[in-house]
């Protein structure tokens, strides 16, 4: 269900954005606003205390970001708390992100490697990924997993190439436990 309202309500952000021109704008204001929130664990509390009515989280909204965010963006905000969604603006603000993205042909991809990775072998993947995928740029998110023994593991979106050394040994062991041994 909350994944539901998250698409819902980031995919009605992104067409009011793209309708009106403000994709950029309106990703740095929901930038702004998860600023914010993730600086002020109270006022999160606060819009969803299940005891404060909503025209008093309205007026904190209107005296935290009036004057800050755009016309489109405090009607946005009025609309998520008055429907009561104001618990799900992380998943929302996370879909119109990633559908900004998209739409920019931007791709995110997570690359695990066993040991870290130099500046050089890093740009080599960006390359890669770019000459073999659809997408103009990337944001790469780089972790080292010492288990993977060698090789690398790369997921974008819900595609994963595995070429660690790890899984190539599963997948030996495997093939190894099918033959029988007269």
């Amino acid at each position: 269900m909350a994944k539901l309202i998250a698409k819902t309500y980031g995919e009605a952000l992104f067409e009011a954005a793209l309708e009106k021109g403000k994709i950029d704008e309106m990703y740095e204001e929901v930038q702004g606003i998860q600023t914010v929130l993730s600086d002020n664990p109270k006022l999160v509390k606060l819009f969803n205390h299940p005891n404060i009515i909503k025209e008093e989280k309205l007026q904190v909204v209107e005296a935290v970001f009036a004057g800050r965010l755009s016309q489109e963006m405090m009607g946005f905000l009025r609309i998520v708390i008055e429907k009561g969604r104001q618990g799900e603006l992380d998943g929302i603000f996370a879909w119109f992100i990633a559908r900004l993205k998209e739409h920019k042909r931007i791709g995110i991809a997570y690359v695990t490697s066993a040991v870290e990775l130099s500046g050089g072998q890093k740009k080599q993947v960006e390359e890669k990924l770019l000459a073999t995928t659809a997408y103009e740029a990337f944001e790469i998110h780089f972790s080292v997993d010492a288990e993977l023994i060698g090789g690398l593991v790369i997921r974008i979106g819900d595609r994963v190439v595995d070429s660690s050394i790890k899984s190539r040994l599963y997948e030996m062991r495997k093939e190894l436990m099918k033959i029988q041994l007269n």
